[in-house]
């Protein structure tokens, strides 16, 4: 798989470590989006969508978020230790929902979404900048319904 185009939406506030959401397609067929670019102290790096994980009260069947002392539904206390552990040993509160499976497509989509980050700050400095629209298909090409 090729990446064929990265859009990127810069994070307007400059104290976070958040710098930008990033739609990245693949062979002009397949997008992820909420790709981010964050900040650490060795640099700019991409992280993958996620959702927060939920599991649900053993009273009321309600979904709560793993951090969540208490049901959001019926207000039933909830064990702390609910969650699954990652290697080291802290509750995992997120998964992703998109993420390359090996090194070498992970170096591809971080090279190219940095790259194409640095491209867009730069764009940005210049009078008259306008963002890239994220979320638009491509002006002449109908979008297919889903059929039910």
């Amino acid at each position: 798989m090729h990446i064929t185009e990265v859009r990127v939406n810069l994070v307007s506030n400059k104290d976070e470590r958040l710098k930008a959401f990033c739609s990245v397609t693949f062979d002009n067929e397949f997008v992820i989006r909420d790709v981010k670019v964050l900040e650490s102290n060795s640099g700019c790096f991409v992280a993958m969508p996620s959702r927060r994980i939920a599991d649900h009260c053993d009273k009321c069947g309600g979904k709560n978020h793993l951090r969540a002392g208490y049901c959001s539904n019926c207000g039933a206390q909830l064990a702390e230790d609910r969650g699954k552990k990652d290697s080291a040993g802290r509750t995992k509160l997120y998964a992703d929902v998109a993420h390359p499976v090996n090194i070498a497509c992970r170096m591809r989509i971080q090279e190219r979404v940095t790259s194409a980050f640095r491209e867009e700050l730069d764009r940005s400095k210049k009078p008259g900048y306008k963002p890239v629209p994220m979320d638009t298909p491509d002006d002449d090409e109908e979008v297919p319904q889903i059929i039910r």
